[in-house]
């Protein structure tokens, strides 16, 4: 079972993906966007990512603003989450993502990416911190079983 992760972004779309036992998120490409407005490519896109990795089911950064509150951002992403859904018939968990490009910097910085080369990798990045999150979250494994 694998998960996709996206972190949606007016002009790319970051997709990351779990390995099959929901443990880890990989970065795995960037999808450029022409336009806001135009949606039908990327989802194409995003429907034979799916069809290609067996997806389960997609976790969506949710850009909730620092006070907790929805802005114009948030109310995109919820209405791209309708799309996916209606288009590849899979449920779309959206899980928060503050700060989850700054943790990208960070784990690009410290991977020794050069500044003029983090902008091809930051969105994909983004992708996997925020996929990574929501499987930390929510993973159910060894940690129950290990128990004593």
């Amino acid at each position: 079972m694998r998960i996709m992760g996206l972190d949606y972004g007016s002009k790319t779309v970051g997709v990351a993906l779990s390995d099959e036992l929901g443990i880890t998120a990989q970065p795995v490409m960037t999808i450029e966007r022409k336009s806001e407005n135009k949606l039908r490519k990327t989802l194409a896109r995003i429907e034979e990512i799916i069809d290609e990795y067996g997806v389960s089911f997609v976790v969506l950064g949710y850009p909730k603003n620092m006070n907790n509150t929805i802005g114009p951002r948030a109310v995109a992403t919820e209405e791209f989450k309708e799309h996916i859904e209606r288009r590849t018939g899979l449920e779309v968990v959206l899980q928060d993502e503050r700060l989850s490009t700054v943790e990208s910097e960070r784990v690009l910085m410290e991977a020794g990416v050069r500044r003029e080369n983090r902008k091809e990798f930051v969105d994909k990045m983004a992708a996997a911190v925020i996929l990574q999150s929501y499987l930390d979250a929510n993973h159910i494994s060894g940690a129950d079983s290990r128990k004593e």
